[in-house]
């Protein structure tokens, strides 16, 4: 009877911490503009993000900082600075990586268009060796015209990117979601390639 209770328990961990697929659609506007260009430039904006159960970024880091500095002086501030460090030399290179070789479009900062992938949550998961949860992003990316950005062409809703590795890598937050990014590349470049 323990063990049927075990693996009971098992399975619903199981199914209740694997993410379901990456949900991409059009918000409003159309893409029809772009048919015609092989460039866009890509930027990246993470204002008002959620993370986690918590409302606000900050309110996250500053709890996970005083978290992990309680545990071992120094390792909270290393976190916190690698938390937004990891945008510009992880999450980012892996999306455009990705999003160019799915969409056909490459990142130049002289195109025509810009794509402002504006992160709205975060789920960063967790890995503690008996028991894991992928990481996820939400995301809204905005089509805009380079030269006058109030005209919004097109705007497209990315809803849970999973991320997510079959390594031992995944007991890094960064490794996680950096794997989230290049999943909503691959999955936003396909879209706007139709």
């Amino acid at each position: 009877m323990k063990v049927l209770r075990t693996a009971a328990l098992f399975v619903f961990l199981f199914i209740s911490l694997t993410p379901q697929a990456q949900h991409i659609s059009m918000m409003e506007g159309n893409l029809a503009p772009l048919k015609s260009e092989t460039t866009v430039v890509i930027q990246f904006a993470y204002d008002n993000m959620r993370v986690g159960k918590y409302e606000k970024e900050d309110d996250f880091i500053s709890a996970k900082k005083e978290e992990y500095n309680r545990k071992e002086s120094g390792r909270g501030d290393n976190w916190a600075k690698n938390w937004v460090g990891d945008r510009k030399y992880r999450y980012e290179p892996k999306f455009i990586e990705l999003f160019e070789k799915h969409s056909g479009l490459t990142n130049s900062d002289k195109a025509k268009y810009t794509l402002i992938l504006k992160t709205v949550f975060t789920e960063p998961g967790f890995n503690i060796g008996i028991a894991k949860k992928n990481a996820e992003i939400n995301a809204e990316a905005w089509i805009v015209e380079t030269a006058n950005p109030s005209n919004v062409i097109a705007k497209i809703s990315i809803h849970n990117a999973p991320g997510r590795t079959y390594t031992s890598n995944d007991y890094d937050t960064g490794e996680r979601i950096s794997e989230s990014y290049a999943v909503a590349g691959k999955g936003l470049g396909k879209f706007m390639k139709k």
